[in-house]
């Protein structure tokens, strides 16, 4: 049986280029060299795509905080084929490649916000996760609020600015809304880079200085006490939910270092000590948000779990971590799937999706 070729595409311009390159290491390693070819694909943090060698594409792997990619003197890009074939070209060489399916391993911007999904369809190659439209709603706090709000969702309390208005944040009607503590945050970052907890007007200023350094929206979102718990979807028009987890952050809040440097700045438990019926309330919410979004392949879904029994869905990651921490492929590990059974299963996805659109009609005259 012919191998279908992948191309993994890994690590980026945005802010979370380190935490891409742990989880590519491991989707590369976990996928089954019998059924498929792997074409790596970094990108470097000035945007250029280099074709890299499977046995020396990482510096520093084993340290997450010196990771960085190696790179090659084959730098590379991505156009339309005949019939629909995309071909991979190495620049100013006769050297290229078909590609059969792309696996963005990319976190953040300029990956994971619908950017690298709208040149892919455009190169008419299916990858795996969401579109266009699921990629960048997602990736987008204040537009995901919006749209679970309307669909009658639970959503944490927040105000919304842009940088045009930041002269104009005034922290006593904002904490007059949303009380203290409360968080201050980029609208279009994840991992939490950028992310701020704030007791008082002194740090409040700071974080909505930092926050307006990663992004030109910012959003400010009141505190919630509870449980943090998340849970992993997959699929396209009928997704499913894994099992659920809980992040018991042992740090102030669950902040970048925690997620991907430090092993001991959170406690995972797999699964959330939680009842049934809480269970199958999460689980069920979380399909839930994962459609409304408009959401396929993948996804992970995080909530607050109030005392009183309350779910706050707090975000959705559209390309969870698949480091070695991370909680979207343990949770589906738990729930019966294998690593590499979800590496499959992701790359099938994206196949069943793309031979699905092909059949569209592109004209009127078709």
């Amino acid at each position: 049986m012919k191998k279908i070729h992948v191309g993994v595409l890994f690590g980026g311009k945005s802010t979370e280029h380190e935490v891409s390159l742990q989880s590519a290491k491991n989707v590369i390693d976990a996928i089954d060299p019998a059924k498929y070819e792997v074409t790596l694909i970094g990108i470097d943090k000035t945007g250029r795509w280099h074709l890299n060698d499977k046995a020396h594409f990482l510096l520093n792997e084993s340290n997450p905080k010196e990771i960085a990619l190696q790179k090659s003197d084959k730098q590379v890009m991505l156009s339309p084929g005949n019939e629909g074939q995309p071909l991979l070209h190495v620049l100013n060489q006769t050297e290229k490649s078909s590609i059969d399916v792309i696996f963005p391993v990319l976190h953040g911007a300029y990956g994971e916000d619908g950017t690298v999904q709208g040149l892919l369809k455009l190169a008419n190659v299916p990858f795996v996760g969401a579109g266009v439209l699921g990629s960048a709603v997602g990736m987008d706090k204040d537009v995901t609020k919006r749209l679970l709000r309307d669909a009658g969702i639970p959503v944490a309390k927040s105000m919304t600015f842009r940088a045009h208005q930041q002269a104009e944040i005034d922290f006593a009607a904002v904490t007059a809304g949303l009380g203290l503590p409360l968080f201050v945050k980029p609208a279009n970052l994840g991992s939490s880079v950028g992310v701020s907890k704030v007791r008082n007007r002194d740090e409040f200023e700071a974080a909505i200085q930092t926050a307006f350094l990663y992004d030109t929206k910012v959003l400010i979102e009141e505190f919630v006490q509870g449980r943090e718990v998340e849970c992993a979807v997959l699929g396209n028009e009928r997704p499913a939910a894994s099992a659920v987890g809980e992040i018991i952050a042992q740090r102030d809040f669950y902040s970048y270092e925690a997620k991907y440097i430090d092993e001991s700045g959170a406690i995972l438990s797999i699964p959330a000590e939680l009842p049934p019926a809480t269970v199958q309330k999460i689980q069920a919410m979380a399909v839930e948000a994962f459609q409304v979004l408009c959401c396929e392949g993948m996804a992970r879904v995080d909530f607050f779990l109030t005392p009183d029994g309350r779910l706050i869905v707090n975000e959705i990651n559209t390309i969870p971590g698949f480091t070695k921490i991370s909680m979207y492929p343990k949770l589906w590990e738990i729930s019966g799937l294998p690593y590499p059974a979800l590496i499959d299963r992701l790359i099938q996805l994206a196949l069943e999706r793309h031979e699905r659109e092909q059949k569209l009609k592109m004209s009127c005259d078709d």
